[in-house]
């Protein structure tokens, strides 16, 4: 195929990933179910060739950035207080995945020896959130069950691709449990040592940076500087990415400039779009090639695709029964966490009482807002495990959120040429993953309505929202009236020294406010829910200041029609106004 060619598919494949997401989000079905199908139909297509991606794409080219967009925007907290589902789901149940799957396969079989059957277990075993979270947020699954599953699915590839490392690596010769389990903690060990090291150097490196096209071009090859050294080294790439990104979501806010978080975020939010999609769709087109590459095999197509559905059927089971286990430990440990919160809040109670903080110096009264920090934050842990708690009904709709997706397809194809059976471990990874897709995805949403597990509802979110809005104003008040206190001060040193003017104050008391009277408009809207005076005044800021932006900008056409202005003043201006617009743009979900 020509280059010209081949930019024609490109593009038609870019506009095509685009027109089903739009028309998904309007029937209300997951981007990537459609996808899949669509791709299954062009693939079939006469005149359409077979199609086969090479895995090295998949493992070198789309993965890392996927992680790492995925990584970035995780928060570390939502991590902390659910790392036990998530190492348990991530680690543990992959393992056990892993190794039932390949001992079945192996006995219903026995011509596939039994790592080459393991092996396809660790293909099929790690979950992919992309369709789950997505159908999951539109119909109002609680945040602590979608922060358990991109969790997951962060760590799970990790756990995967080592596990098929070793498999392979025993096909080729003998496997030395010793031997598999040192390898496997070395991966780990360094590739979160590597991973760390990375995000550390790449923040600082980009903390220094004030022109945010460079930062971007940075930002774009940090995954690929965390993951390629990883690999080379024999550890785990994957889990270096999501280190390195975990790092650096967390330290964005205070490292970098709010243009920066501004770019990366829309930046690796259409990466991340581009990338998830288009593997979906080359998952429903890579079928054809996959059905003609078993051909006449001893192992015929109807015997495989009846082993990919045992398969399914196999990893339903093992997870939903995972998931009792997981349950039980989380509701025995809420005692625990409340009686922390209960042992903080007193220790906090009893030194403050104290003799010795009754006048306590600078360094005394930084250590005692760090002892009230942690009594706070446990406190809003025990609060968090306890209104968000992982039930029955949450459990439920967790262990039927198992998906799998990108990493599976590029994982099993990775598969080396000599393993027995190549094609068909392929085709009953790419049938675990289809079915998966389809079989979930059109029945969870319906089971999350029925189930309505416990979370958040939507005049919590508002009041929590409200809560933090008058937080942060006060914050702002309160370091405004300290620095204007300050300024007097130093005038009464300094006769020469300007005081700011009433109307100065009061203009910087009003953009205290409006720095985020957005919020008022990402507030979810309920019949019920009666706003509150802030509320109603951030919303008649924000109508207000769209009006006069409105206008501000058709002088501004209206100028460059007429051109009396140079074409740098003009786009200095526009820019000017579309920073001032984005200040205004409510944040969205997503």
């Amino acid at each position: 195929m020509h280059i010209e060619e081949l930019s024609l598919v490109a593009v038609a494949g870019l506009v095509l990933v685009v027109a089903i997401a739009m028309l998904a989000g309007r029937i209300g079905i997951a981007t990537p179910l459609v996808l899949v199908v669509v791709g299954i139909g062009i693939g079939y297509l006469p005149g359409v060739p077979l199609i086969e991606l090479d895995p090295e794409i998949i493992l070198l080219g789309v993965l890392p950035p996927l992680l790492y967009a995925a990584a970035v925007n995780v928060p570390i907290l939502d991590l902390k207080r659910n790392v036990g589902p998530i190492t348990a789901l991530s680690v543990v149940l992959v393992i056990i995945s892993a190794l039932v799957i390949g001992a079945l396969l192996h006995l219903v079989v026995p011509s596939i020896p039994f790592a080459a059957a393991v092996a396809l277990g660790a293909v099929v075993a790690p979950t992919d959130a992309v369709a789950a979270t997505s159908i999951g947020k539109r119909v109002g699954m609680p945040p602590r069950l979608v922060t358990i599953l991109e969790g997951e699915s962060l760590v799970n590839d990790a756990t995967s691709l080592v596990l098929l490392r070793t498999a392979i690596a025993a096909t080729a010769g003998g496997f030395v449990f010793w031997e598999a389990a040192g390898n496997f903690a070395f991966a780990v060990v360094v590739a979160i040592a590597i991973g760390f090291a990375v995000g550390v150097v790449t923040v600082w490196v980009r903390s220094k940076m004030s022109n945010p096209v460079y930062d971007t071009v940075v930002s774009f090859a940090v995954p690929f500087i965390a993951f390629v050294p990883t690999e080379y080294v024999g550890a785990s790439g994957v889990l270096a990415v999501v280190v390195t990104g975990l790092y650096s979501g967390h330290h964005a806010p205070r490292k970098f400039s709010a243009i920066s978080r501004v770019n990366e975020r829309l930046n690796w939010r259409t990466a991340q779009f581009l990338l998830e999609n288009g593997v979906f769709l080359l998952m429903g087109l890579e079928l054809h090639k996959l059905v003609d590459d078993i051909g006449h095999s001893e192992l015929h197509l109807q015997h495989t695709a009846l082993i990919g559905l045992g398969v399914v059927a196999v990893l339903i089971v093992l997870r939903m029964a995972f998931m009792w286990p997981v349950t039980w430990s989380l509701a025995r440990a809420l005692p625990r966490y409340e009686a922390r919160a209960d042992g903080w809040q007193r220790i906090a109670a009893r030194v403050q009482r104290h003799p010795k903080f009754k006048e306590a110096t600078d360094t005394g009264q930084i250590k005692l807002d760090r002892l009230n920090r942690v009594a706070r934050r446990s406190a809003a842990d025990a609060a968090h495990a306890r209104e968000q708690g992982l039930d029955k009904r949450g459990a439920t709709i967790l262990g039927w959120s198992g998906m799998r997706g990108v990493v599976t397809l590029a994982a099993a194809q990775s598969i080396p040429t000599t393993v027995p059976f190549r094609s068909q471990l392929v085709l009953i990874a790419f049938v675990a993953a289809v079915v998966t897709l389809l079989l979930h995805g059109l029945t969870l949403p319906p089971l999350i309505r029925k189930l309505r597990p416990q979370g958040p509802s939507v005049s919590d979110r508002t009041e929590e929202l409200v809560s933090l809005y008058a937080d942060l104003v006060e914050a702002g008040t309160t370091a405004v009236d300290a620095e204007l206190e300050h300024e007097r001060e130093l005038a009464e040193r300094d006769p020469d020294y300007h005081v700011p003017s009433e109307r100065v104050v009061k203009r910087v008391r009003s953009s205290v406010q409006n720095s985020i009277a957005s919020l008022a408009f990402s507030l979810p809207r309920s019949e019920k829910h009666v706003p509150s005076e802030a509320e109603a005044e951030g919303r008649s800021y924000l109508r207000l200041a769209h009006a006069g932006l409105e206008a501000q900008r058709a002088a501004l056409l209206e100028e460059r029609a007429i051109g009396q202005y140079s074409s740098d003043a003009l786009r200095a201006a526009a820019e000017a106004l579309d920073q001032y617009e984005v200040r205004l743009t409510p944040p969205q979900s997503h």
